[in-house]
């Protein structure tokens, strides 16, 4: 199965290893780091016009990605948990 993040992406959901409020998280050092380096790297799909509410952690082919979402952890989790409130 695949969840919807917002930004016409799809992403399997076997694949997604977390879901982070991006208010709460980024304000670790370590998180920060994490996310620089990441779009150093061109691992991070940012967020359009909107404001990202939430960031997804998943593995690719190529390893971890990142993708930004202006969808809310607890919007998100709803859609994993019941696929048809899409």
């Amino acid at each position: 199965m695949f969840l919807h993040v917002g930004n016409k992406k799809n992403i399997r959901i076997c694949d997604i290893i977390g879901i982070f409020d991006a208010d709460n998280a980024t304000l670790s050092a370590i998180t920060k780091q994490y996310l620089v380096r990441a779009e150093k790297q061109g691992l991070v799909d940012a967020a359009r016009q909107e404001i990202p509410k939430s960031f997804v952690l998943y593995r690719t082919a190529q390893g971890c990605k990142i993708t930004f979402s202006q969808l809310s952890v607890s919007a998100l989790w709803g859609r994993i948990k019941d696929p048809s409130s899409v």
